[in-house]
């Protein structure tokens, strides 16, 4: 099947036994770093915290995904290349004969490779994302004094960390211009929180989003860079924000591969209070910049945000976390 949202992947792994609900109250400074770390080296289940404990001892309302890709199993699973559920490792060897046909693709031979190519060939031209002008996380969006990132249950992952991380946030940027290199770009840049609502990111000079920067420097832009970051998408939008895509092809084109069907798009809605809105943050996949199923079902809180360990535990919000951007 192909994911509408993370909501129906974590029904799907819920009913597949690959994922665990802990009720009971889970504080978000190392103590679930250290549940995710052992769930990570024991091949555990994913885990969805439905009551973090948030730095001033409050519970929060908004749950927390972790260890959602903590094994091979749940990688495939969380892929759906023409339509088709995964489940082995040995599935996924057809997303790696995509990925290197894209890369260096060669004619056909004759005319059976070639009628063979036609469905790879249809796939292709449903990749790219469509634009729509509404969306649902346009229904709440929190402006100004409403927006603080103290909401979120945002973990400290290591003692005598500064601040929390946002450990897998995924950032969009856009470039300066039309041309191809300037296209929507996806990747995993952690996010450490320095106040209410400001991060710090750091990005190295060859990924994406720091090329999208020094260009948009380059060209003499005095607004800022267009940027989100997104939490809670489904999983082939998360999983192919870490996939080692051609230079030639998006991340969101290679999901929308993946999964064999046109995801949407949205820009910003006209802000009356801002004659230019400039998103910071966002909540979901259903965001500024990002691309989304054109069905959504509702969603019932704000945000969350992601448990993990940074260089090993990969996790994501819950979709029921919701509708909300904030600008």
């Amino acid at each position: 099947m192909a994911y509408r949202s993370l909501r129906d992947f974590i029904a799907q792994l819920e009913t597949a036994g690959e994922l665990v609900r802990v009720r009971e109250p889970v504080s978000v400074a190392l103590e679930m770093t250290e549940i995710c770390t052992r769930l990570l080296a024991n091949g555990g289940p994913a885990v969805l915290f439905e009551q973090p404990v948030r730095d001033d001892g409050s519970i929060s309302p908004i749950p927390c995904l972790a260890n959602l890709f903590g094994t091979v199993k749940r990688v495939a699973m969380g892929v759906t290349l023409k339509g088709k559920a995964r489940s082995t490792a040995a599935d996924l060897r057809e997303v790696g004969e995509l990925l290197a046909f894209l890369r260096s693709p060669e004619p056909p031979r004759g005319m059976k490779e070639a009628i063979d190519l036609l469905p790879l060939a249809r796939t292709l031209m449903d990749m790219r994302p469509k634009t729509v002008t509404r969306a649902p996380v346009q229904q709440v969006v929190w402006k100004g004094a409403d927006i603080d990132l103290g909401k979120l249950p945002i973990q400290t992952c290591w003692p005598g960390e500064p601040a929390p991380l946002i450990t897998w946030p995924l950032v969009v940027t856009k470039g300066p211009s039309s041309a191809r290199e300037d296209d929507f770009n996806l990747g995993i840049y952690r996010m450490q929180v320095t106040g209410p609502n400001t991060t710090i990111m750091r990005w190295l000079a060859h990924r994406g989003g720091a090329q999208h920067h020094q260009r948009w420097k380059g060209a003499g832009k005095r607004e800022p860079l267009p940027a989100c970051a997104v939490i809670g998408a489904d999983p082939g939008t998360i999983l192919a924000a870490v996939t080692p895509v051609p230079e030639t092809l998006s991340e969101y084109q290679f999901a929308g591969c993946c999964a064999a069907r046109r995801w949407n798009s949205s820009p910003p809605r006209p802000s009356p209070s801002w004659s230019r809105p400039r998103p910071r943050w966002s909540s979901r996949a259903r965001c500024c910049w990002t691309t989304t199923p054109t069905k959504d079902p509702t969603a019932t809180t704000p945000a969350t945000t992601i448990p993990s360990r940074p260089s090993q535990c990969s996790g994501s919000p819950p979709s029921p976390c919701g509708r909300t951007r904030f600008t």
